[in-house]
């Protein structure tokens, strides 16, 4: 069955459906065959309108009194995202970051094959990694071509990523998950999606920063809520000490002095 959209999909709903997929995908290793929107939410800390939302938009999943059958979901969702295929990808840059790329698993666990790798130092020219053979990016254009390869992998420095996004276009890629810090200027059919780990991290220490602010005035509101009470007990406790009656000892005095008059 291939699944149609009625309408423009947001790009985050995009980004959640492979969220959906992971989800979906660990319910039936455990063995759950069917589960409600509120079952998933619950499960996986999601929110149960915007799952149904965001499944409405390719069409109607649920069954009224028992929810999705997981099973069924799992084979849409991969239908929807395009893995029902196997995808070839190529990766431009063999440094410490491509060679990680290439020897991770994920990829061809879900369907995306690394078949061709780049590298412009002379000394990886004709190298194995990862099972590739990394060849030089001159060669690019017409390997990728040749191959029909519509998906590339930059992880190169952020100097050289521009120059290097132009050439996978130009070999008829239009799919491009960039690793380099650095933004791209392509033409609007071609979609790229930013990975930069050094923002990411940047909007971690932003949280970071003001979580430990927020916990450092609860401290000092909690310090001086004790500094408050502890001066309030000794002032009490000095109140009911002996002698601390000011003026009781005259009063006293003066009242016998009367009654023996």
């Amino acid at each position: 069955m291939a699944y149609q959209a009625h309408e423009k999909v947001p790009e985050k709903t995009v980004g959640r459906l492979s969220i959906y997929l992971r989800c979906v995908e660990e319910l039936e290793t455990e063995g759950i065959p069917t589960i409600s929107s509120q079952g998933m939410a619950r499960r996986f800390g999601l929110n149960s309108a915007q799952l149904r939302k965001d499944l409405a938009y390719f069409g109607q999943f649920g069954i009224r009194g028992i929810g999705y059958h997981v099973h069924f979901l799992k084979n849409s969702l991969k239908e929807i995202l395009g893995l029902n295929q196997e995808w070839k990808v190529a990766l431009v840059g063999a440094g410490n970051l491509g060679s990680a790329l290439l020897k991770y698993r994920g990829f061809s666990q879900k369907g995306f094959r690394i078949s061709a790798v780049f590298d412009v130092n002379p000394l990886k020219d004709g190298r194995t990694l990862g099972g590739s053979k990394i060849k030089s990016p001159e060669e690019m254009v017409a390997i990728l071509r040749r191959e029909g390869i519509r998906i590339g992998i930059i992880a190169t420095p952020a100097s050289a990523a521009q120059g290097v996004a132009e050439k996978l276009v130009a070999a008829g890629v239009t799919s491009i998950l960039n690793f380099a810090p650095a933004q791209l200027s392509l033409p609007s059919e071609v979609k790229v999606q930013h990975i930069d780990l050094a923002a990411v991290l940047k909007t971690l220490s932003f949280h970071q920063v003001r979580q430990e602010k927020k916990c450092g005035e609860a401290a000092h509101h909690e310090d001086q809520r004790q500094r408050a009470g502890s001066e309030c007990l000794e002032e009490n406790r000095s109140a009911r000490q002996p002698g601390n009656h000011h003026g009781g000892g005259d009063r006293h005095r003066v009242g016998r002095g009367l009654s023996v008059g």
